[in-house]
């Protein structure tokens, strides 16, 4: 029995053993299958951290920019390939290697303060979002421009830096050039500008800033079309067009500054295109042509003077000469039919002959000057007397005003002359201002030098010297730049029939240039005009012959006169009124006929009257050959144009008296026994 249960609790104890063997063998087991599914794991882990290792080192080494990370003493622990190329070290030479090995020996202290403090920061994790400038040192010693970020990680106490760095000295070489181009474009006088295809400005140099008055910061960013073209946008869209189709284009166009002035400028536009070729903006250069065009219609203004100055003196010449034997005959019948009603009739054609007569004055006047006797005057006392008339004349809604200089000098000229200059310039000045407005007439000295001068170069008639300024300005309606070329044209007005003659401003034209001065004028639409007479100033007076005393119409002795003239009924009317005073007449149509009368009748001719102008032989050449054959013959020269009379040759020549057409018989009497009674 002890036995069994001996044997049963062996087979007890066998069997616990055996579970718990099972049990053991199972949990082993399983250990071990954890242990296989750990190690698989841990393998996997170690793969898939190298390949991302490896994959981290691909894309470091890849990147364009340089990728450094430094640890919390500053010591180089990632270098990449960007790295290398950047600084010439390998990621060998510099593991280990503080980060100021790479930075200037100047800008080490600062770099680590920078540090210091970013490393202080609370966040674990912190980029920098605002890209730094810094510089950098190669390994040769170069230092160079850099782009800067950095961050910072913190893992189990430990910091890691990381900064990225971009090489930028293409990028500030670039910028120097492009800031060298806008200081040189910001000197350039050409307003130059840039406008991108919606019409806004991108670019607007100090040229533009003077030419137009905005500053770059108004300009900036706007489309300034409407401001620059104003509402007639016609001449910038025509030059779009052509932009456009052509790629460029040139030409002038008006335009207007900030303060409203309009303004001419010479203007180029090039088209500006992307790399597929686009239309990205337009580049204008603009050059203020403004006074050049000024000055250009000042210039042409002036040619056209001279051209219609020699016309209106060939019309002057054949006036006079039609004019002359009227008012001759017209004088001899005068004398010669005493009743009332004949001198009634004669005195009212006698009238109107001289009214023509001084309508050719005024155009001879016009045409080359009609000389008066010259004094040297003080024009400030012409002005003041003329303003005292214009205060009692004039409307009250125009108010006189007056600005002289206190030195202004002397002019050689003829007072009742000059008296008309600023009369007329003063009524055409009223006459612009029916509403009223201000009137203003200036005395000032000045000089016009031998160098180059604005006005010299338009005006012909501008020599160096020291002039006397009137100037006659106006804030009335102005005067339209198509009318500007015309007003000193003979007989051109703008007024209404019956109101003018249209020879106002040709006679001041006319007398300002018989004082060898001339004349400008500036006028603006709805502002104002202003007339501005150059007068030569006079260094020393001069003197005035006084005028002979006036005595009866001398009677002929019988004296013999050769008479020439090309105009038949002139020469028929010298003759009749000579030989009607006691004298005898032989008459030639030319200087070759007079020659041949002269080489008969030589011993008894005593006097030549010869006209200046005329087919054939002139006046100068026929007397030049009698003065051959009679050195003392007396000679009177009659022309109806100033610029004959005021020959020089004449008076070299000898020649006692110098007769204006249209002539009348006293005139004529008068110098011929003037003449004759010098021994």
């Amino acid at each position: 029995t002890e036995r069994k249960q001996a044997e049963a609790a062996l087979h007890r104890a066998y069997d616990e053993l055996e579970q718990k063997v099972q049990q053991r063998t199972a949990a082993l087991t399983q250990a071990n299958e954890a242990l296989r599914a750990e190690v698989a794991a841990r393998q996997h882990a170690q793969h898939t951290l190298e390949s991302n290792e490896a994959r981290f080192a691909s894309i470091i080494n890849s990147a364009m920019d340089a990728i450094i990370s430094v640890d919390s003493h500053q010591h180089i622990v990632l270098f990449n390939h960007a790295a290398e190329q950047m600084f010439g070290y390998n990621s060998v030479e510099m593991t280990g290697q503080p980060l100021e090995r790479l930075l200037p020996a100047a800008a080490r202290a600062k770099h680590a303060d920078h540090m210091q403090r970013f490393g202080e920061t609370k966040t674990t994790s912190r980029t920098m979002g605002a890209l730094g400038a810094i510089s950098g040192v190669r390994k040769g010693g170069e230092e160079f421009p850099l782009e800067a970020s950095i961050s910072q990680v913190e893992a189990n106490g430990l910091k890691l830096f990381t900064v990225i760095l971009r090489d930028i000295t293409r990028r500030k070489e670039a910028e120097e050039r492009m800031r060298e181009q806008a200081a040189l474009l910001n000197l350039a006088r050409e307003a130059i500008v840039v406008i991108d295809a919606a019409g806004h400005t991108l670019f607007w140099n100090t040229g533009a800033e003077r030419l137009y008055g905005w500053p770059v910061e108004e300009a900036m960013g706007r489309d300034m079309s409407e401001q620059i073209y104003g509402t007639d946008q016609t001449q910038r869209e025509a030059a779009r067009r052509v932009l456009l189709e052509k790629g460029e284009w040139s030409g002038e166009l008006r335009q207007f500054t900030k303060d409203g002035q309009e303004i001419i400028v010479e203007s180029h536009w090039t088209q500006l295109r992307d790399a597929a070729g686009h239309h990205k903006a337009k580049l204008i250069i603009n050059n203020d042509v403004t006074e050049k065009k000024q000055l250009e219609a000042q210039f042409l203004r002036a040619q056209r003077m001279e051209s219609i100055g020699t016309l209106a003196g060939g019309i002057a010449h054949d006036l006079n000469n039609i004019l002359s034997p009227i008012s001759m005959g017209l004088q001899m019948m005068q004398m010669k039919y005493a009743d009332e009603h004949a001198q009634k009739m004669l005195g009212m054609m006698t009238t109107n002959v001289n009214r023509g007569a001084d309508m050719v004055k005024q155009i001879l006047q016009f045409a080359r000057g009609v000389s008066g006797e010259r004094l040297a005057l003080q024009p400030k006392h012409i002005v003041k007397d003329l303003l005292k008339m214009l205060g009692e004349t004039f409307p009250k809604s125009i108010a006189v005003k007056q600005q002289l200089a206190e030195d202004t000098a002397l002019v050689l000229g003829d007072a009742t002359q000059l008296h008309q200059v600023l009369l007329n310039l003063s009524v055409n000045a009223r006459d612009a201002m029916p509403h009223g407005g201000t009137l203003t007439l200036s005395l000032t000295n000045e000089e016009i030098k031998p160098s180059y001068s604005p006005i010299a170069a338009v005006v012909p008639d501008a020599k160096p010297g020291f002039y006397v300024v009137l100037t006659v300005a106006d804030t009335g309606e102005g005067i339209a730049p198509d009318v500007l070329d015309r007003i000193f044209d003979p007989f051109f007005t703008t007024k209404e029939l019956g109101k003018g003659t249209g020879l106002g401003l040709s006679t001041v034209f006319g007398i300002v240039r018989a004082h060898e001065g001339f004349i400008t004028v500036e006028s603006k639409v709805g502002q104002g005009t202003q007339f501005k007479v150059h007068l030569p100033a006079c260094i020393s007076p001069a003197t005035v012959q006084p005028k002979p005393a006036r005595h009866d119409t001398p009677v002929g002795q019988g004296e013999l006169i050769l008479v020439v003239d090309d105009e038949a009924p002139i020469r028929e009317m010298n003759r009749a009124a000579l030989e009607a005073y006691g004298y005898r007449v032989l008459t030639a149509p030319d200087g070759s006929a007079a020659i041949a009368l002269y080489a008969q009748h030589q011993s008894e001719v005593q006097l030549l009257l010869t006209d200046m102008m005329m087919p054939v032989m002139d006046g100068v050449t026929l007397i030049r050959t009698l003065r051959q054959l009679n050195p003392v013959l007396r000679v009177i020269c009659c022309s109806g144009t100033a610029g004959a009379m005021e020959n020089p040759e004449l008076e070299q020549l000898g020649v006692h008296r110098i007769l204006a057409k249209p002539l009348n018989a006293e005139t004529l009497l008068r110098a011929v026994g003037q003449v004759l009674s010098k021994t």
